[in-house]
């Protein structure tokens, strides 16, 4: 490290007490509020984030609240979010902390790191933010920061560039206002040492930056190339009947677990929309059913594939459903769509029904 540490961190902190957003979950050193902020913000931008933050905590505004909801609750709250999975966990770490820790939060990041989808970035956010304990972070942001200050040349997805940052950032962090600090960090590749043509000028830290120096802060940091993101084709049954459609409710455990769905999935290779319709509902559901007419073609992606949804209303031929994935099927109106949780792709053509 070739910068003052002394100096940086006094003209961080400086721009940070007179440049930082007012956001809600600084307003207060309410642990809890941190927490919820940083596994929304995991990968949701502030922006699109804030709406999130603040319906989460109407539903549920203390810690206690979170851990006396049932799970149909929580995901309604979370949902349009996605990663359904942290809101899982949320719920999980309230009812641990109110019945191991009586509803406060343990101040300790080790401890902290034991509690359902913790780890060690927002272990650290919390203990140095809400409790004050010199640690530090590393997310995309403080990588991206750190990288440019020591023109590491390094891909940083690398498990031994990021032990490198890991360490970097905890000899930077302060014992002194170790939460500002750590949130300046985060504030500045958010908003000054941004991905692309980051804003040298206006970086109060710019005199310490080696990448700056070496003018290669646009090259910087190194990725490791991402490899070709898969694509599947899926079909979707919205088998109809009487004026209501047949939702099912996937299995609490992995992908988009507790979420309600249309039947269908995978068109396998070789197969039409149609073989694929008939070939899903006999398996998910042990019926036949008659393939109409076409509702919508939506286009979703997840973090490591995309999916294209062939939407197709059908009917009921024969047979008698019984739930062969889901754990439970319901027929129900579009009026009552709002009352369940349904993936985000489905609510590209909800409307439509």
């Amino acid at each position: 490290m070739k910068y003052g540490i002394t100096t940086f961190q006094k003209s961080l902190l400086q721009w940070f007490s007179e440049e930082a957003r007012d956001l809600p979950w600084r307003r207060s050193k309410d642990p809890y509020h941190i927490y919820l902020s940083e596994i929304i913000l995991q990968q949701t931008r502030v922006a699109q984030g804030l709406p999130y933050f603040e319906r989460f905590l109407t539903c549920f505004p203390t810690i206690e609240t979170l851990a006396q909801a049932d799970e149909h609750a929580v995901l309604k709250a979370w949902e349009g979010l996605g990663y359904y999975t942290r809101a899982r966990n949320m719920h999980r770490t309230a009812g641990i902390i109110v019945e191991q820790y009586q509803g406060h939060f343990p101040d300790s990041p080790e401890l902290l790191q034991l509690l359902p989808g913790i780890g060690k970035y927002t272990a650290g956010a919390i203990a140095s933010i809400a409790f004050n304990k010199p640690v530090p972070v590393l997310d995309g942001n403080v990588k991206r920061v750190l990288a440019r200050l020591d023109a590491i040349q390094d891909s940083i997805d690398t498990s031994s560039t990021e032990k490198l940052l890991w360490l970097r950032a905890g000899a930077l962090t302060p014992s002194k206002k170790p939460g500002d600090f750590n949130q300046a960090m985060m504030e500045l590749g958010a908003r000054i040492c941004v991905p692309k043509s980051p804003i040298c000028d206006a970086c109060p830290v710019q005199k310490h930056c080696e990448g700056y120096a070496q003018e290669s802060q646009h090259k910087l940091p190194k990725r490791t190339p991402k490899k070709a993101v898969p694509h599947h084709e899926v079909v979707i049954a919205a088998i109809y009947k009487d004026g209501k459609y047949l939702i099912g409710k996937r299995p609490s455990e992995g992908f988009l677990g507790g979420l309600w769905e249309f039947p269908g999935g995978k068109i396998k290779s070789g197969e039409n929309t149609t073989d694929a319709l008939l070939r899903k509902c006999r398996e998910e559901l042990g019926i036949t059913i008659c393939v109409g007419g076409l509702v919508s073609i939506v286009k979703h992606a997840y973090t490591h594939f995309k999916v294209t949804l062939n939407v197709y209303r059908c009917t009921l031929v024969s047979g008698k459903i019984k739930p062969k994935f889901h754990t439970e099927l319901h027929w129900v109106s579009p009026e009552e769509f709002e009352k369940f949780v349904f993936p985000k792709g489905n609510h590209k053509f909800l409307h439509l029904l």
